[in-house]
């Protein structure tokens, strides 16, 4: 009986593309050789490509997601791992593009990945289901916005970060007015549209959500201790930071925020791997942001997660291609 193919699909467009091939060769990795056959497809901008045992490049033919070998064989996937992290797979086209063709895939689908991708949106969405937020400005690139105005009403410090953008890339942590030009500079580099968003003083934790079995499962809340100010590119992925797991708090806020990182799981329909951010201030858990494609390098958090629970890295990974294979195939 032929072994179910398995694409480990990494890569894409932006910056955070270098900490997606870390996270896809982690996976490809842990996925079982006897019982699927594996393989690396690297979606970058100069191309999509399916890399065989020793590295060579083949282009895929984005009409079926196929691949054309020199032996003359075609190779079909019958699932795709979806670990590209930015755009295109964690903005939704991906997803939308598979559902097009036919092709299934682990995770999330195109809306929620979407949604997701966009923090202003996600977090109006979530206020309807009573999740709490930090006070903030959306602000798209050209408008008109006073600078005194925006510290008059959040006060001073304030974060400035891109609207859709990972990995803590283009954040600011602003300490005076004169700040705020150059921090907005940065933003609008990654994005068209930012927040500027209040302060909020409390512990910073990461809270793993994974669909176990059908049923959405918090495997662990980390606490962020940075060697920054905040959780920042080089405090996520050159250790710069204590992640401690599990966080430091007593167990009524731990139920707290599991409750509410599984209602916004469920409020949002999500399935697959998600980590969502919140800041801990005065027993509230006020949410950042979620992510759908978290970074799953050695380093990662949700790794981390996941050997805490007792679950290996081998039986999660396994666990997202099996219910990608529960799932109705999209049709073509």
């Amino acid at each position: 009986m032929a072994k179910t193919s398995v694409a480990v699909v990494m890569g894409g467009y932006s910056d955070e593309s270098v900490v997606s091939l870390k996270s896809g060769a982690l996976i490809y990795d842990s996925l079982s050789k006897e019982r699927y056959d594996v393989h690396r497809v690297h979606i970058l901008k100069e191309g999509w490509f399916y890399l065989d045992s020793q590295g060579q490049r083949y282009p895929l033919n984005k009409a079926d997601f196929s691949v054309d070998l020199p032996s003359g064989k075609t190779l079909r996937f019958d699932v795709c791992f979806n670990t590209v992290h930015g755009r295109p797979g964690e903005n939704g086209e991906l997803q939308a593009y598979w559902d097009t063709i036919g092709q299934r895939y682990t995770g999330c689908d195109f809306y929620q990945s979407a949604l997701t991708f966009n923090k202003k949106d996600t977090l109006a969405v979530l206020s309807k289901y009573g999740i709490p937020a930090a006070e903030s400005f959306y602000i798209r690139k050209g408008e008109h916005y006073d600078f005194q105005v925006i510290v008059d009403t959040l006060g001073l410090p304030l974060f400035v970060k891109p609207n859709q953008s990972g990995s803590s890339l283009g954040i600011s942590k602003v300490k005076t007015l004169e700040e705020l030009p150059e921090a907005f500079r940065v933003a609008f580099k990654e994005d068209e549209e930012i927040l500027v968003e209040k302060f909020l003083d409390g512990m910073e934790v990461s809270v793993g959500v994974v669909d176990l079995n059908a049923e959405p499962t918090v495997i662990g809340i980390t606490e962020i201790v940075p060697e920054s100010e905040f959780f920042d590119y080089a405090a996520k992925y050159e250790g710069k930071s204590q992640e401690i797991t599990p966080a430091r708090i007593d167990e009524a806020t731990r139920c707290t925020i599991e409750q509410i990182a599984l209602r916004a799981y469920r409020s949002l329909g999500m399935k697959g791997f998600s980590r969502s951010e919140f800041i801990l201030c005065k027993g509230i858990p006020y949410m950042l942001e979620m992510n759908t494609n978290p970074g799953f390098s050695p380093q990662s958090i949700l790794p981390q997660q996941a050997r805490h629970y007792g679950i290996s890295i081998e039986e999660l990974c396994q666990g997202q291609v099996e219910r990608a294979l529960e799932k109705p195939k999209p049709h073509a």
